[in-house]
């Protein structure tokens, strides 16, 4: 098993350009971001890691506006719901989760989305389960990738946002 903690001190490159299918409708374009902490978090409502949906709601919740936390529901891993209307239901009813989703989107190998894509071009980083989460620093670099174990309350996540935004 690879790390469950990657580190990285700057991305070659900033993440520009990218967009996801909103749950809700619309998109959401992490350019509108640009200047806060972004955290990307490939889920799945079946997971053994759907616990941590807990965790990244109370983080929105505690950032408001500051950050964003993205929940990307994925059926790479078949634990996903069928579509984005019982994802959505499964979600609101279980977890009360009122955070940014995307519509189930790929998230590995050729499909994978662009964001994905570029994710691994730059880190070698590519979601080996749920719950993988990738951490885009104020300047768009990525600040960190993150396996499924590593909990977004806990000081690798949470604190590096809290010190993205001192």
């Amino acid at each position: 098993m690879a790390s469950a903690l990657t580190l990285l001190g700057t991305s070659a490159l900033a993440a520009e350009g990218f967009r996801f299918a909103s749950i809700d409708g619309g998109e959401i374009d992490l350019d509108d971001w640009r200047g806060k902490p972004v955290l990307v978090v490939n889920t799945a409502s079946l997971c053994g890691f759907a616990g941590q949906f807990d965790a990244l709601q109370d983080l929105h919740e505690r950032f408001g506006d500051s950050a964003l936390i993205l929940a990307v529901p994925s059926n790479d891993f078949d634990q996903e719901l069928a579509d984005e209307a019982a994802v959505k239901e499964y979600c609101a009813m279980t977890f009360d989760l009122t955070l940014p989703m995307t519509e189930i989107t790929p998230v590995k190998g050729a499909g994978a989305h662009p964001f994905y894509a570029w994710v691994q071009a730059e880190t070698g980083f590519a979601p080996g389960w749920n719950f993988n989460k990738v951490l885009l620093a104020p300047d768009g670099t990525i600040a960190g990738t993150f396996g499924a174990p590593v909990r977004p309350e806990g000081p690798e996540i949470a604190g590096r946002i809290e010190a993205m935004l001192e």
